[in-house]
């Protein structure tokens, strides 16, 4: 029996999406009262497992950004938390990276990702990671953080799928700038 859950952790836009038509985030409310926030939650984690996009967009920014003299509390702490923590790629197509902390695996393995939660929770993110992860029943834990944004179009969260789910909400957070955390578990979890 597994000690940890499957956390599925994403921003999205109050019409629903993860990104805009052209794989802008800009439109996202981060402030320092959110980055924190987040940053205390993730640190927890036992393990980041993210498609080839989200690992790229990733590794192209936080190995560094706590060199940059500019640089928050928050994208410090960040950084530090980022370049420690294990990482599961899930990719066809990436051969290799320089992290040694990360691992690419070429599809989704419900006997290694269960594993990898008896050392605690492990954090997914990427609306098609989501998505498989949904198709395989293998979600247990949802945060969304809703952006007080109307984007019209882009990438949706939650794409038409068979895999319905029973969900119980177990929190809602608002934060100064308009963003409302949404925290549901499975509805047959004991948590």
């Amino acid at each position: 029996m597994s000690t940890g859950r499957v956390v599925a952790s994403i921003g999205i836009s109050l019409d629903g999406f993860i990104e805009g038509p052209e794989r802008q985030i800009d439109w996202h409310r981060i402030d320092a009262e959110l980055h924190q926030y987040l940053n205390d939650d993730l640190r927890s984690m036992a393990a980041f497992v993210e498609g080839r996009v989200t690992y790229e967009l990733m590794a192209a920014y936080w190995p560094t950004a706590d060199a940059d003299p500019d640089a928050s509390p928050q994208i410090v702490d960040f950084a530090q938390i980022w370049r420690g923590m294990p990482k599961v790629v899930l990719s066809r197509t990436m051969t290799e990276t320089d992290d040694p902390r990360a691992t690419i695996r070429r599809e989704i393995d419900p006997d290694e990702i269960r594993a990898l939660t008896e050392q605690g929770d492990i954090v997914i993110g990427g609306a098609d990671v989501i998505t498989a992860f949904r198709e395989l029943d293998l979600v247990d834990d949802y945060r969304v953080y809703v952006h007080p944004v109307l984007i019209g179009r882009g990438k949706r969260l939650f794409p038409d799928t068979d895999a319905a789910a029973d969900l119980r909400l177990v929190d809602i957070r608002t934060f100064g700038n308009g963003v409302v955390r949404l925290h549901y578990l499975r509805a047959s979890s004991t948590a």
